[in-house]
């Protein structure tokens, strides 16, 4: 039952295909064209660094989302394949192994050259990226790729400063502690930011030495898999990384396996759910999940409404927006007008804004929930449809006179829709912020910093932005409160979920006297 249901990258989530900031972007000018049709040189099952056939000699196809046609056949990791990588991990992290024995400095040099070789490769990244998950190049190339190397060369320096130490204790007595690696960990990502995810499980798993097993999206496999062959290439000794392309069943194999000491989960809540269930009911493995959201976003009437129109990018997991009466009908005029201007189309297009959904089942899913919203007596001020009949388009939409008991206002809707509601004051405006399942992020637009601090304490989130929105960078730390998940990716926070803490006390010699 576990494995048919575990379709992980089907409910996955993050924030959407929203344009991440990092510290520094680049210009539309800087942006080197991209391969439009980029080769594909990688579709199997990469174990000991090497790629293989599936166990079950079964394939399955990934697709184009902007066509709707196949891009190539892929190896379908199953049960059977997790256990060769799992066995691969395990050997590579025996004490007397290669990985096991290098220095800490150099298992960062080893991050360091990873990050190099994806920045060599990362017009053609960004490209595949593009080719098999649709969101806009630009984005590909300026936030996600940019992102993969900042966050891996982060984690490369933390490799040889993450130590314990030492403790004054009773007695003669000399005791200290160790940061010593979990060991093997499993690793399921999903599909909306495909290369950006292996790498925030990457980073951290790997800086500390443990091994890693990772079950890929099966919407998205070809940069995941691309960058595998880049792990070979960095000099990771065999079996330190191993990924699986496939469906649920590898996912839920990685989650009950005996062998594995950690799994780290990016997905739905609902599979959330199933994860810990299916740890805790094995070997009690450690357990990060990064779920679902349905963020709050709340603009105050003195806010600068451009710029919060503007940082409301359609497609994140943002559509929760709360505004304030005063100026409630001149935001959602603005944000009408911002939707019918956005481009929709070939993300290959430099000026494209928004691309396809990821697969024609996330785009239904969307237009059910935007046909619930208007059953139930939303106003839809723009959008609602789906854009000509070859992929998976949808129009930006705009609904106001939301309630917040609609349904589409409780469910992730993880599309291009915006619901805006109305608010009077500030201690209904938290209550109302507050009152979901889930808790990863919020937002706040206002010029008053008490205000703005007000809500940072209040809101029940893993992360709030005042004054912009979706800006991550490694250094600072990302997670949920309640069903958003638990564990912080990124940061010196995300360490903390790979390593162990052992204790050592030794007994001194005492003089006579």
């Amino acid at each position: 039952m576990l494995q048919s249901a575990l379709r992980w990258s089907s409910l996955a989530r993050v924030a959407g295909k929203a344009n991440l900031q990092p510290a520094a972007a680049y210009s539309a000018s800087a942006i080197p064209a991209p391969i439009t049709a980029p080769d594909i040189h990688y579709t199997g099952v990469f174990i000991n660094n090497e790629f293989h056939k599936s166990a079950s000699g079964k394939q399955f196809p990934t697709v184009n989302p902007t066509t709707g046609e196949v891009i190539t056949m892929v190896e379908e990791g199953d049960k059977a394949d997790v256990e060769k990588a799992v066995k691969a991990a395990r050997a590579a992290f025996e004490l007397n192994s290669e990985w096991r024995q290098m220095d800490a400095y150099d298992r960062g040099r080893l991050l360091y050259k990873l990050s190099d070789l994806i920045e060599r490769d990362r017009v053609y990244l960004a490209s595949l990226e593009t080719l098999d998950n649709g969101k806009p190049y630009s984005n590909s190339f300026s936030a996600d790729v940019e992102l993969v190397i900042r966050n891996l060369r982060y984690f490369a320096g933390w490799a040889d400063k993450n130590h314990g130490i030492t403790i004054p204790t009773d007695g003669p007595h000399l005791a200290y502690t160790r940061h010593e690696p979990i060991g093997v960990c499993g690793q399921i990502i999903p599909w909306n930011f495909p290369m950006l995810m292996q790498a925030w499980k990457f980073g951290p798993a790997l800086a500390t030495g443990n091994t890693v097993v990772m079950k890929l999206a099966e919407q998205t496999p070809l940069t995941g898999l691309y960058v595998a062959k880049l792990v070979a290439e960095a000099g990771f000794p065999p079996g330190v990384v191993n990924v699986i392309p496939g469906f649920g069943e590898a996912g839920a194999a990685i989650s009950s396996h005996m062998d594995v000491d950690k799994v780290a989960f990016t997905g739905s809540t609902e599979i959330g759910h199933l994860v810990q269930q299916a740890a805790g009911a094995s070997n009690l493995k450690r357990v990060t999940l990064e779920l679902g959201g349905k963020s709050p976003n709340i603009v105050f009437k003195d806010a600068d409404l451009a710029h919060a129109v503007n940082s409301r990018t359609l497609g994140s997991s943002s559509t929760r927006i709360f505004v304030e009466e005063g100026v409630y009908d001149e935001f959602v005029e603005r944000s009408v007008e911002r939707a019918k201007v956005r481009t929709v189309g070939d993300p290959f297009d430099l000026t494209t804004e928004q691309g396809p959904q990821v697969d024609g089942e996330q785009m239904n899913k969307i237009l059910e929930l935007i046909e619930s919203g208007k059953k139930e007596g939303a106003k839809m001020c723009v959008g609602g449809s789906r854009v000509g009949d070859k992929g998976f388009f949808i129009e930006p939409t705009v609904f106001a006179d939301v309630k917040d008991h609609m349904r589409f206002a409780e469910e992730e809707i993880f599309g291009p829709v915006q619901q805006i509601f109305r608010f009077k004051d500030v201690n209904e405006v938290i209550r109302r912020a507050n009152a979901t399942k889930y808790g990863l992020a919020a937002s706040v637009f206002t010029r008053d910093l008490d205000r703005a601090n007000v809500f940072a304490q209040g809101l029940r989130a893993g992360t709030v932005w005042i004054n912009c929105y979706d800006v991550l960078n490694p250094q600072t730390p990302f997670g949920g409160y309640k069903m958003s998940g638990q564990g912080r990716e990124n940061s010196e926070y995300a360490l903390r979920n790979y390593y162990e803490v052992k204790s050592v006390i030794t007994k001194l010699p005492v003089k006579n006297s």
